[in-house]
């Protein structure tokens, strides 16, 4: 009796080790012409997690991009979408959740740098929700929903969620033209 038992339960037992085998076949790939360096796993603008699920994160690349009017500013991923800061944000913390994560996605993952960004000015912030978001300075990163490709500024200076929204420069202050 037990043997037809054991008989019955092994093709399932196979297919749930088959089925949880392949849930964790994410690659990461960044696209640029310039090796990605580490940031380090404290600093003065936050700290890594040290927790093993940070070596399974995707990376959140950090790099450079030539804005027509706005000089060289901050990009994040293989679009090299700008990224913001947000006014609101106090110290080390964001204010963006909710509907404004949704138009104002937090860049979040592994940080890492490209180009004219340096490493040693990255960071991460626990977010509420609990993802890992990358800090530039100190400042948390932001993309803007509408931004689409590389050198797109439509968040640039607009006032949302209650603050305005500025690209970065490489030092990590805001850039305003007004």
């Amino acid at each position: 009796m037990h043997k037809i038992r054991l008989a019955a339960l092994t093709p399932l037992a196979i297919a749930l080790v088959i089925a949880g085998c392949g849930s964790s076949s994410k690659k990461t790939t960044t696209s640029s012409s310039a090796p990605a360096k580490s940031s380090s796993s404290s600093g003065p603008y936050g700290a890594s997690s040290s927790s093993s699920s940070s070596s399974t994160q995707q990376a959140a690349l950090i790099t450079t991009q030539h804005a027509d009017k706005l000089g060289t500013i901050l990009a994040s991923g293989s679009k090299r979408l700008t990224v913001y800061l947000f006014e609101a944000d106090k110290g080390h913390t964001s204010s963006c959740t909710g509907a404004c994560a949704s138009v104002w996605p937090p860049v979040t993952g592994k940080a890492q740098t490209s180009g004219g960004a340096m490493s040693a000015d990255l960071g991460t912030i626990k977010r509420p929700d609990g993802t890992t978001q990358v800090t530039y300075k100190g400042h948390p990163l932001y993309t803007y929903s509408k931004d689409k490709d590389n050198g797109d500024t439509y968040g640039q200076g607009v006032k949302a969620f209650g603050a305005s929204w500025y690209a970065l420069s490489t030092s990590g202050k805001k850039v305003d033209l007004s």
